[in-house]
């Protein structure tokens, strides 16, 4: 039998040892307080009490001596790198305990992070927590979420009265951060330091802070013109606070196309998809759209097709581009074809689509993404550039069309552009909806091995010896040709009249065909056949003749 290699992201996760001294911490009493926290959600569970073995066990002094073990332990890791210096040159921060949660988009990151920072705080392990985020988006959504659950009565009365801190005050830096508190920030705002506590309140102080980082995948990617975004890892460095605990979570842990190297607990997009806890994924394998007006079709009779499936919400398409000049081209076009497809006003077309970018002209816009989900609002159409917000929580979004290649072209962009339309909508707990990625056929062989990697269908190679037996020996003939001259008499044609009548009769072009798209299935690969009705746009005689000036 061949002998198969697999390398999968979850292969290269580093395991936190389970043999920890009860004496040294004791997580076990913290299990009525996750239990109400997480739900039946055991991966949650899962994930807090490995990041909690990791940083409270005393095993380890820092990232170096988790790696390093594992190195020694895995094979997968030394088959990537040969050498342990090989594979420490690939971690961000080996001299802190720091370390990534891989957890897909949609399956509750935040509870996770709220878990770590009150037991970390309950332990007396550190006495503040700063929680940093890439945008004012995501701050907002945590703040208030954080104060939820500081507000439970509930979770508190399962924290013990003898604890060093019960229950945090959830602020932001326009506070100063003190004794108990968790302190929720963007990461633009440490910078600006007119507005932020951070400096004057934690410099000297690190050692006592837990420092966590929501959607770290931006501080370890080139962040382009942002500069804030550019710093965070400078800042997590900064020896002028000296941070010693840093946690990071993602639901793209790519660097690229590479996979992190201080992941310890990952539960995938596959896991979440197989135990259905966000939506399952199907994208073009097969198409044969001749343009860009048939394409515009095709998305449109999807988004009627989830309109009556989905009926319970308003459901959403957003529409990726790769740039913000592309996005404002592309939502002049669409904003044209949903008034002519619908017969109504251009004004009126413009409510149902959202241009979301980094722009300051569609500033305002990024506020309303809050209140798109609402039935009574009028958007069902968002168009984006390729890095659309991380932590917005809209769960309507039920097609996903990447325009341009470039905005579907790496793990990291693929993880992060599913991850907008997994959510499953409360009126759909329990089902598993289906979110529609429509790509450009030509692209689906890169994609289809890209979405494989990212849910874990991973590179695999096949290995195994040949012994060569008499059967694999064979002659060769050459075949030898004669060349011979023969002479054919052509019978005489009629003269050429097609211009006899003095005009050209044409066919007649048909009004509306129907046309194919073949879908696949992630993780099961099932194909499915949709046909869509295409119209093509008829134009009268007198119109043609104005065009081409014929009289």
């Amino acid at each position: 039998m061949p002998k198969v290699f697999t390398v999968k992201a979850s292969d290269l996760v580093l395991k936190v040892s389970e043999n920890i001294d009860p004496t040294v911490v004791d997580i076990s009493k913290y299990e009525a307080f996750l239990d109400a926290l997480c739900g039946p959600r055991e991966f949650q569970k899962d994930a807090i009490r490995t990041v909690l073995r990791y940083l409270l066990g005393g095993r380890y002094k820092n990232l170096r001596d988790l790696a390093e073990e594992n190195y020694n332990n895995n094979p997968a890791l030394r088959e990537l790198y040969p050498t342990f210096a090989d594979f420490e040159k690939h971690l961000q921060l080996p001299d802190k305990l720091a370390c990534t949660i891989d957890l897909a988009t949609g399956t509750g990151k935040s509870y996770v992070l709220y878990g770590i920072a009150r037991i970390m705080l309950a332990e007396g392990a550190v006495d503040r927590v700063l929680l940093l985020t890439p945008s004012t988006t995501i701050e907002k959504g945590l703040i208030e979420k954080f104060k939820t659950l500081s507000g439970d009565a509930d979770l508190l009365r399962l924290i013990s009265e003898d604890a060093k801190i019960r229950n945090p005050r959830i602020i932001n830096a326009t506070q100063t951060i003190k004794e108990g508190d968790i302190c929720i920030e963007n990461i633009h705002a440490v910078y600006e330091y007119v507005k932020s506590s951070v400096e004057d309140s934690l410099t000297g102080r690190g050692e006592r802070t837990l420092v966590l980082c929501d959607e770290v995948h931006h501080a370890y990617n080139p962040p382009g013109r942002d500069q804030a975004i550019k710093k965070w890892k400078e800042f997590l460095l900064n020896p002028k606070y000296n941070f010693r605990y840093i946690v990071g979570d993602t639901g793209t842990a790519y660097i690229g196309n590479d996979y992190f190297t201080d992941v310890v607990y990952r539960y995938s997009l596959r896991e979440a998809i197989e135990e259905r806890t966000i939506k399952t994924i199907r994208y073009v394998a097969e198409d044969s759209s001749g343009g860009e007006c048939e394409k515009f079709q095709k998305i449109y009779d999807n988004h009627l097709e989830n309109k009556m499936r989905y009926r319970k919400v308003k459901p959403i398409t957003i529409i990726v581009t790769k740039n913000i000049s592309s996005c404002k081209r592309l939502t002049e076009k669409w904003i044209n074809f949903i008034a002519e497809q619908e017969g109504i006003s251009k004004e009126d077309a413009e409510k149902k689509v959202l241009i979301v970018t980094s722009s300051p002209e569609h500033k305002e816009n990024v506020l309303k993404l809050d209140r798109v989900d609402d039935k009574d609002d009028p958007t069902e159409w968002i168009t984006s550039v390729s890095m659309l917000t991380e932590g917005w929580d809209v769960k309507n979004v039920f097609q996903i069309v990447p325009h341009e290649e470039r905005a579907f072209n790496s793990k990291l962009l693929i993880a992060q552009v599913l991850g907008r339309g997994l959510r499953i909508p409360l009126e759909y707990k329990g089902e598993q909806p289906v979110v529609t990625v429509f790509n450009h056929d030509n692209w689906a062989k890169n994609i289809k091995h890209l979405v494989e990697e990212v849910m874990e269908i991973e590179k695999r190679l096949h290995t195994y010896p040949i012994i060569k037996e008499k059967d694999y020996n064979f002659e060769l003939y050459q075949i030898k040709y004669k060349k011979e001259e023969k002479e054919v008499e052509v019978p005489q044609t009629e003269p050429y009249e097609l211009l006899k009548k003095g005009y050209i009769t044409y066919s007649t072009q048909i009004k509306s065909v129907e046309k194919e798209t073949i879908y696949e299935r992630v993780i099961t690969g099932i194909r499915e056949e949709k046909a869509t009705y295409i119209t093509y746009k008829m134009y009268p005689i007198d119109v043609v003749a104005q065009e081409f000036g014929i009289d």
